[in-house]
């Protein structure tokens, strides 16, 4: 696998643009892992995400901090899960929320450490890291084969 692109994002838009150019690279038994400290913009990159694949920029996205999983229909009958995993202690409880079932859609996923041996082989890894300014945040893109990102810079 090759190493990391690393993107800079000056703004909130500029993530939001990101992860409207990986839409459409996404499928079925796809995991988008987000990676980053606290504020990073994990879930503001994951809400824009699943915008650009429902294609509803409007779409209620509420950060499942607190119901630990959100679940999408998508346009073409397929399903987007959103895992925000910060408060579980591991892989365990991960099982609990149905991850199984979730792995025949779509899967993004906060704070994937938690998953252990859950971690799905073949993810797309977004590393969001604090950027210069207040807004501004670097993306790492990794764990896909060059082919499938080419294009994305």
């Amino acid at each position: 696998m090759p190493g990391p692109i690393t993107l800079p994002l000056p703004d909130l838009g500029a993530t939001g643009r990101l992860a409207a150019r990986l839409a459409p690279r996404l499928g079925p038994g796809d995991a988008v892992l987000l990676e980053g400290p606290l504020g990073a913009g994990k879930s503001a990159f994951a809400r824009a995400l699943l915008r650009a694949l429902a294609g509803d920029p409007e779409l209620e996205v509420p950060s499942p901090s607190f119901t630990l999983v959100q679940s999408y229909d998508l346009p073409g009958g397929w399903e987007a899960h959103h895992y925000d995993l910060y408060r579980l202690s591991g892989p365990a409880e991960v099982a609990e929320l149905g991850w199984d079932e979730a792995r025949d859609g779509l899967v993004i996923v906060e704070w994937p450490e938690r998953l252990g041996a859950l971690r799905p082989e073949g993810a797309l890894v977004v590393r969001l890291a604090y950027g210069a300014g207040e807004e501004a945040r670097v993306a790492a893109l990794s764990g896909w084969a060059a082919e499938r990102l080419a294009g994305i810079a």
